[in-house]
């Protein structure tokens, strides 16, 4: 498969195009995951309101009936409720991994077992977060493309 990149000037909108012979497995990935680097989120910090592209989130966490935006340096403060959330980000690899927390898939470096059957997922940023008993087996299945 050959890859070719061209840069456009700044008034052009920008594109990918995948041309195949067949829509495989593997082009299908290809372009699942163009599509998971898509879209933001409204974030406020302080006073300011920001967007953040979802590619940039590493998990997104509910405490004292809040929602928080947790980016590599930075924490964000949404309107969004942890359900709207899961159900929103599901197509762009984030997944419920406890009853407050939802985790992008694409952010773990490595995960290792915990006790009482949970996990423990290691985040590119070396932060970790515990993933319940009860979402072990949807993480899993997730992990294999099969969810």
């Amino acid at each position: 498969m050959d890859v070719t990149i061209k840069q456009i000037g700044a008034g052009e909108q920008e594109q990918v195009l995948i041309c195949c012979r067949e829509v495989t497995e593997e082009v299908r990935e290809i372009a699942a995951f163009i599509r998971s680097r898509q879209g933001s989120l409204s974030g406020v910090q302080g006073e300011k309101q920001y967007e953040i592209p979802v590619s940039e989130l590493y998990y997104i966490e509910s405490v004292d009936g809040r929602t928080f935006l947790y980016s590599k340096e930075q924490v964000y403060e949404t309107s969004y409720r942890i359900y709207e959330l899961e159900s929103l980000l599901r197509p762009k690899h984030f997944l419920r991994v406890s009853k407050s927390m939802l985790l992008n898939l694409m952010k773990i470096r490595s995960i290792q077992p915990a006790l009482n059957g949970r996990l423990v997922a290691v985040l590119q940023s070396g932060e970790e977060a515990i993933i319940s008993r009860s979402y072990v087996k949807a993480l899993k299945s997730a992990l294999k493309g099969e969810a």
